[in-house]
């Protein structure tokens, strides 16, 4: 019962030390004028992309819940209350270091969590480099930006090979690594890895829709090659949550080349990180 109380009071810390740092995050936003400027100048069609983007939010949280509840078998209000929690305690923690510990906090299995985690983790990030490698060869080759012709280097794609060779090896051994922890087959790695492609198409649909929205792009659907390459960017540039919106703003402008691009970025990050965040106590609540 004491280990029970301690696990309740932990979890309510990082709920609210989560919840404090956003409020510090919006606070200390300096471009409320462009986001107020960029939102007068657009027309009905504009803010009904913006509505569905965020309509897309649940899905997108649905698509990381049926990967969770595909890798560790549990009821979808399980599945949602965690994946919905984690998201506190990747805001607050390096590299979204806290997601998975989150997860095993509420589950309270520990060791076969953590395993689960860094499988999914793992097929989250291949779906993305693999999808990316085709954007970065084709872009970082014809696309006139000095930017990106700079990717197109030995050591970036050193950087890339080394990342999607690191993920391939650990997934394929992943059934011998961590079979003392969890129960883990290739095909289980197949299907987390095809459920991650859909997620990322969820993400890159939501992307379109605010860049359209924002008049960075004129044309609509936008190249799904420059949508690649951006979450390419996004996972392989270091970064830590309290700069992540930054990191995700430069690199918006670098791919689409307007001011309003930077915007976008920072607008899907309040709706698939902050939006979660706010909706968990109220399926906290709920779930008691």
């Amino acid at each position: 019962m004491e280990k029970k109380r301690i696990y309740h009071i932990i979890e309510w810390a990082v709920a609210l030390a989560a919840c404090g740092y956003l409020v510090w995050r919006l606070a200390t936003y300096d471009d409320y004028a462009g986001l107020a400027a960029s939102l007068r100048a657009m027309d009905g069609r504009h803010y009904l992309a913006l509505a569905l983007c965020v309509a897309l939010m649940p899905l997108n949280m649905t698509l990381e819940a049926w990967r969770w509840k595909t890798l560790l078998p549990m009821t979808w209000r399980d599945a949602h209350l965690q994946v919905y929690y984690s998201k506190l305690a990747g805001l607050i923690t390096p590299w979204r270091l806290g997601e998975y510990p989150a997860r095993a906090l509420l589950r309270n299995e520990w060791a076969q969590t953590l395993a689960m985690g860094a499988v999914g983790s793992a097929t989250m990030t291949a779906a993305i480099v693999l999808a990316g490698l085709p954007a970065l060869a084709a872009l970082g080759v014809t696309d006139s930006m000095d930017g990106l012709a700079g990717l197109n280097t030995p050591s970036y794609w050193c950087l890339v090979a080394a990342t999607l060779i690191g993920l391939g090896v650990a997934l394929y051994f992943a059934p011998r690594l961590l079979r003392r922890w969890a129960t883990v087959s290739h095909r289980l790695v197949a299907v987390s890895l095809a459920q991650s492609f859909v997620r990322l198409l969820c993400w890159c649909l939501q992307l379109a829709l605010v860049l359209w929205a924002l008049g960075t792009i004129l044309h609509f659907p936008f190249s799904i090659l420059h949508l690649f390459l951006y979450y390419l960017l996004v996972t392989l540039t270091p970064n830590v949550p309290i700069a992540e919106v930054g990191v995700r703003g430069a690199w918006a402008i670098l791919l689409f080349g307007t001011p309003g691009a930077a915007l976008a970025g920072v607008l899907l990050w309040a709706v698939n990180t902050l939006l979660p965040c706010l909706v968990w106590p109220f399926l906290r609540k709920n779930a008691k």
